[in-house]
């Protein structure tokens, strides 16, 4: 019995044996599969992160340079519109300016000038409101733009509201004190405002601008300065005054037609002293100077007649017959 147990228990044994080593055969293929995988994941994400970090360094480096390509490129094209724009503008193509000059700025790199530029267009085109909305946009980044508020100054007298454009007048005489712009001259400036004060029946104020702006050194003197301060001589009874001014603007009339180049500047030119001859014989009449207004008609007929204007002719001998 005893060696009937014992004969049962061995293969039991044996069996457990079998089992134990393929156990630690599984164990040890199991663990040398986990060191593979472990090995392999450790390897697949160092390739990973460098592969990553690569893309990452070309993508800074492509996007670096192509922003630096586009930059430039704005940039020029910023430039190339705003020329053209501008030649477009000075050759009367006002609508292809626009359209340039509005490319400059939507290229997000344009300056004020092209503001003002394309602002001044939109006024040709009587688009009024954008061409506020240019000027506008210039003065609220620039408040000491000189030419934007001058610019809008004559939008404003445009609109008739000459309230509005003697403050941006007043506005473009300080912003040229304090930052003065080559396209402007204060001969102008203070001319301008002279005409606005004349226009809002501010005789003191316009003899006073156009005192001073005849005082200045810089620029051309215009015959139209001296011919408004004549008429705010007039609203004020001062007439001698007015006499002499309407003078000297005949004066520098006659300068002006010998260097007229072309038949129709000379003519227009003829018909301002004209007018003026025919106002300042009125206003002789008016002073009793009978002889002095009758020589100013009497060049006033000689320049109607070289023009052969025969409806002047007729209106002078008559006022010449009345004498």
């Amino acid at each position: 019995m005893k060696k009937n147990t014992s004969k049962k228990t061995a293969p039991r044994k044996k069996t457990t044996r079998i089992q134990e080593c393929s156990t630690i055969q599984q164990n040890q293929t199991t663990r040398s599969s986990s060191v593979y995988i472990y090995w392999f994941l450790i390897l697949f994400f160092i390739a990973a992160t460098f592969y990553i970090l690569g893309r990452s360094h070309s993508s800074f480096i492509t996007n670096s340079a192509n922003n630096t390509e586009v930059t430039e490129e704005v940039l020029l094209q910023a430039s190339d519109y705003y020329e053209s724009g501008k030649a477009k503008l000075i050759a009367g193509n006002v609508e292809e300016a626009i359209i340039d000059l509005t490319t400059a700025i939507d290229s997000g790199n344009a300056d004020a000038n092209t503001y003002i530029l394309r602002g001044e267009a939109y006024m040709q085109t009587a688009n009024y409101r954008n061409a506020l909305d240019d000027f506008n946009t210039v003065i609220d980044q620039d408040p000491i733009n000189a030419v934007a508020y001058y610019d809008r100054a004559l939008l404003n007298m445009r609109l008739e509201d000459y309230n509005a454009a003697i403050n941006d007048i007043n506005n473009t005489l300080a912003a040229q004190t304090a930052n003065p712009s080559p396209l402007l001259q204060m001969r102008d400036l203070y001319a301008k405002r002279g005409q606005l004060n004349l226009w809002l029946k501010n005789w003191e104020g316009a003899i006073a601008d156009y005192t001073n702006s005849l005082a200045r050194p810089d620029g051309v003197v215009s015959p139209y300065v001296y011919a408004e301060r004549a008429e705010a001589y007039t609203a004020i009874g001062n007439y001698a005054d007015a006499i002499t001014d309407y003078a000297s603007a005949i004066r520098v009339i006659s300068e002006q037609i010998q260097g007229a180049t072309t038949a129709e500047e000379r003519e227009a030119l003829s018909s301002q002293a004209m007018s003026y001859f025919e106002k300042s014989a009125a206003l002789n009449l008016g002073l009793g100077n009978i002889d002095s207004a009758q020589s100013d008609l009497e060049s006033a007929y000689t320049i109607a007649a070289a023009l052969s204007d025969t409806n002047s002719m007729e209106r002078i001998l008559a006022l010449l017959s009345d004498l």
